[in-house]
């Protein structure tokens, strides 16, 4: 399999950043959801630190995703694809890294606001967004959860569409992600 994507499919480094930070945003999902309603002890703070670690993690990663990106290209649609189906797939690409880069901004601009030191896995400090400001924490609460519902709605959604090419339309758009799929003849365009 390829490094670099192809005009047929996406490269090994697409797949496993891909799937890397679906991973991310499952486990970053379930963290935040799960960790509003501790009670305030120890176990609580380390929950709040390790979600803001893997914030930055996955920061940095959509980062090198979107540059791989911009240096591998992205494969054409798969033949047969209506212009108006292509069309919305690019802009849904495009929200979901507005949103995937977004969040964790947001999530950092909220600890810089509200006075916090952020630290990525105890290792070192990051410096603040910006000054303390109750009103600008709010705001940045805001963007954080509603951007998480709004990143819900976008991957279940591109979810929803490739499992529709897979199991309806019988097409290679979702097969072309996954590690160890080898496109046939027919896939293959000129």
């Amino acid at each position: 399999m390829p490094l670099r994507n192809t005009a047929q499919r996406w490269g090994l480094i697409s797949q496993l950043l891909h799937w890397l930070i679906v991973g991310l945003i499952g486990w970053m999902a379930w963290l935040g959801l799960s960790m509003v309603d501790m009670p305030p002890t120890p176990a609580k703070i380390n929950t709040y630190a390790l979600h803001k670690s893997l914030g930055l993690t996955l920061l940095l990663l959509v980062v090198l995703r979107l540059a791989w990106r911009l240096v591998a290209g992205a494969p054409r649609p798969v033949p047969g694809t209506p212009r108006w189906q292509a069309g919305i797939a690019s802009v849904t690409h495009a929200a979901l890294y507005v949103l995937m880069l977004g969040i964790p901004l947001s999530g950092w601009l909220l600890n810089s606001a509200a006075g916090y030191p952020l630290q990525w896995f105890k290792q070192f400090n990051l410096p603040a967004l910006a000054g303390k400001s109750e009103s600008l924490a709010e705001l940045a609460r805001s963007l954080h959860e509603w951007g998480f519902w709004a990143l819900l709605v976008l991957v279940l959604a591109h979810a929803g569409a490739a499992l529709y090419h897979h199991l309806f339309l019988g097409d290679a758009t979702l097969r072309r992600m996954l590690p160890g799929y080898r496109s046939s003849s027919a896939e293959k365009t000129p």
